[in-house]
């Protein structure tokens, strides 16, 4: 006879709780966090420098850079006047809590009102890993195809608001926009829902005004 031990559990458990303290400290703080998440090549780094030049007169922000390796992320941001961070996870395929909650303490958050994590790029780990942040907001691009609520389901489940980015591109790929909003409300009935285009602008003020109502509504729960 032997025993079976599920580390995983242990190990997902343990985050959620760290995450539960970074999320309450922030908000004593007075700090939302976005979790961002995405595909490599999705375009989190281009819709993100677009949301903040949309927000940057508005709020004070911060970025949390994390990749594997590189500092190219980071370097973009920073030329937005806006505070950075490069982390590196060492090879990890996602941010955890503890991550997070250092990545914050080294950049400072005091004097912020909104800080972003640029999460590693793939649709799995990080759906599996919270961070402490106020809203999980993903990034499906057009060439990714409608079908990724099927394959990925976990990051569509949790994800407070899904971005469909590079609509400019539908003409080119065959993506069925109503079939993915389908698919991925079959999985989160109350996931909010942008397309929009990073290049080009295109659907921006919806997005930028549903992050702004999650800001000011958070704040009045403090």
């Amino acid at each position: 006879m032997f025993d079976v031990y599920e580390t995983k559990v242990r190990v997902t458990a343990d985050n959620d709780k760290e995450a539960a303290r970074v999320r309450t400290e922030l908000k004593e703080k007075n700090v939302f966090l976005v979790n961002l998440m995405a595909s490599p090549g999705a375009g989190k780094t281009t819709t993100l420098v677009r949301t903040i030049e949309a927000l940057k007169d508005t709020y004070r922000i911060g970025v949390m850079e994390a990749d594997t390796d590189s500092a190219v992320d980071a370097e973009t941001i920073a030329k937005l006047g806006v505070r950075v961070i490069q982390l590196h996870t060492g090879g990890s395929c996602h941010m955890d809590a503890d991550m997070t909650e250092r990545g914050l303490a080294k950049m400072g958050v005091e004097d912020l009102d909104l800080v972003f994590l640029e999460n590693v790029g793939n649709l799995v780990c990080p759906a599996e890993f919270d961070v402490g942040a106020a809203r999980k907001v993903m990034i499906l691009s057009v060439p990714e195809g409608d079908d990724k609520p099927l394959k990925y389901p976990l990051m569509f489940t949790v994800s407070d608001c899904l971005l469909i980015n590079k609509i400019d591109t539908k003409v080119i790929f065959d993506f069925d926009e109503e079939a993915c909003l389908q698919r991925a409300r079959a999985l989160n009935p109350n996931i909010a829902f942008f397309p929009l285009s990073a290049k080009t602008g295109e659907g921006f003020d919806a997005w930028i005004q549903w992050l702004k109502d999650a800001v000011e509504q958070w704040r009045k729960e403090a």
